[in-house]
């Protein structure tokens, strides 16, 4: 585990960081080990659909059931069995609690990105896309969730680098080539 790095992509919905793993697994072919993974396992085994009000009851079930670092504690086994891969993508660490205990299994290879859009843009973008669209106030109310619920603000704001992501695909494209 010493030799792994840990590239850890955060940000609120609708900031980018699909966009971001993209790049990076087209660019790199880097694996990723997606936090929401877990939910959409429990969604499943609960034969719920999938959509905002089921994922944000599963997930906060699940935390407060096993605690607010469970997703690390479940994202850290799959990073244990990609034994030959160096460099790992994380996708949607969004609690302090796992972001303390990532950190402390990874200590100073573990890498946060945190990609920033103002709410207006990310709202726009939540709108308009094609897979599990929000409402503007479906994303308010999900921002709310998880800044005072999981305390999303304080991996952002720990983050190594920051990326402003107010524009188009190329200039997003140009930031991580450079925080690279």
């Amino acid at each position: 585990m010493k030799n792994k790095k840990i590239i850890a992509i955060l940000g609120l919905p609708g900031s980018g960081k699909t966009e971001v793993i993209e790049y990076l697994i087209k660019k790199f072919n880097w694996p990723k080990v997606y936090f929401g993974e877990v939910t959409f396992d429990e969604i499943k085994k609960r034969k719920l659909p999938i959509n905002e009000k089921n994922e944000r009851l599963v997930r906060e079930a699940i935390r407060k059931k096993y605690g607010l670092d469970y997703y690390a504690r479940q994202v850290y086994k799959k990073i244990n069995k990609l034994k030959n891969k160096k460099i790992i993508l994380l996708e949607s660490l969004y609690g302090w609690d796992e972001y303390k205990y990532l950190k402390n299994k990874f200590k100073n290879n573990l890498f946060t990105i945190a990609v920033y859009a103002s709410p207006r843009a990310r709202y726009q973008r939540l709108e308009s896309r094609n897979y599990r669209p929000l409402t503007s106030r479906q994303a308010i109310s999900r921002d709310y969730a998880q800044i005072e619920n999981l305390h999303q603000g304080g991996p952002i704001a720990m983050a190594n680098f920051t990326i402003i992501n107010q524009g188009d695909l190329a200039n997003l494209h140009k930031q991580i080539d450079q925080i690279l």
